[in-house]
This record gives structure tokens, sequence and C-alpha cells, in this order.
């Protein structure tokens, strides 16, 4: 991944570059904009660059696409949380 930080006319655009492999695009850039007003700290504009950044799930994906899991894992870990989920809803119902 590819962050870099470019000052135009006292706005900030951030820039994150990453590879994809989605059925539509083969290459996916992100390019993640933060306004900065005018007398605005620096560390306020880059902490709201940190939570929009996460609100992306970028680095889920790269973390998810680092190791192959098989498609029976992905499905038995699905079935496993619906489980957990049920299993709260029953214990809220019965008391």
């Amino acid at each position: 991944m590819i962050l870099f930080l470019k000052e135009l006319r006292k706005t900030f655009y951030i820039f994150a570059a990453q590879n994809l492999k989605d059925t539509y695009e083969r290459r996916c850039n992100i390019m993640l904009i933060i306004p900065v007003k005018d007398g605005e700290n620096i560390d306020r504009a880059l902490k709201r660059f940190k939570r929009k950044f996460d609100k992306t799930k970028t680095m889920k994906q790269l973390r998810d696409r680092k190791n192959f899991t098989k498609p029976s894992v992905k499905r038995r870990a699905i079935v496993q949380k619906a489980q957990y989920i049920q299993g709260i809803r029953t214990e809220e119902e019965q008391g």
C-alpha cells in the first residue's frame, strides 16, 4: 500500500493506492479527501484521516488477502458466528 500527502489550496488530498482482486476491477485506487479549514491543527486533520481510513476497512482487506482461506473454512466461520449470535439472542429472550 502506498500513502502520500499532497497539499493543494489548503486542502489535503490523501491518496491510498492498493491492489484489489475484485471481479469487476483488477486495480482499485481509493482517494480520501480531507478538507482542512483555516487555522485548523494538522493533528486534528490527521485524526479525521485515520478515522475515515478505518471506515474504508482497507487494512482488514489487506490482512484477509495476506493468506488464502479455503471456502469451507470461510463458511464454517460464518456458521459459527451465526450460532454465537443466535445463542446470545435466545439467552436475552429467556431472561
